[in-house]
């Protein structure tokens, strides 16, 4: 599982950042930080809490695709 930010959407309500203090970081304003890499395993429910805390929908799930890193 992936976490995509849209960092225009974000308005810095950091409801991400309550909801999963471990995935999401902030900067100095408030705003969500780029997400890089896959969410480690176990921390699935937390990221989907912090996608649906916030209030502009700046974070969206991508689920991974297994047989990508294959090819």
């Amino acid at each position: 599982m992936r976490v995509e930010v849209d960092q225009s959407l974000c308005s810095g309500h950091g409801q991400c950042a309550v909801a999963a203090p471990d995935l999401f970081r902030l900067d100095e304003d408030g705003y969500v930080l780029p997400y890089d890499g896959e969410v480690p395993e176990g921390r699935e429910p937390h990221a989907r809490a912090g996608s649906r805390a916030c209030p502009e929908r700046a974070l969206k799930i991508l689920a991974t695709d297994p047989g990508a890193a294959a090819g």
